[in-house]
């Protein structure tokens, strides 16, 4: 007998802000660029894909395929993803290193 599965959907787990924030955070601590693409992809899901690529200038199709485990989003994707989900993107100094 099969045993009969339902597939998993993180966006049905990461529905409100501080779930959001929590991933995203650890996806950027990572430092793993594809993790960093697939948290925001959660999070846009989460969200409503077709408003945030509406807001982010990029198609519905093109923000899924960007953000996909396979996907290797453009900056500038990045950015608009951001903005859309109302972020904004900082970059500082690592902990006793010099800029």
């Amino acid at each position: 007998m099969a045993v009969e599965t339902i597939p998993f959907e993180p966006s049905d787990y990461f529905n409100d802000a501080e779930a959001q924030a929590e991933l995203l955070a650890d996806a950027v601590d990572s430092g793993d660029a594809r993790y960093i693409a697939q948290a925001l992809g959660i999070i846009a899901k989460a969200r409503g894909m077709s408003n945030v690529a509406r807001e982010a200038g990029v198609t519905r199709e093109a923000l899924y395929k960007a953000l996909s485990d396979k996907g290797d989003p453009k900056f500038s994707t990045v950015l608009g993803v951001a903005r859309a989900l109302g972020l904004k993107l900082t970059l500082a100094p690592a902990s006793g290193t010099a800029p």
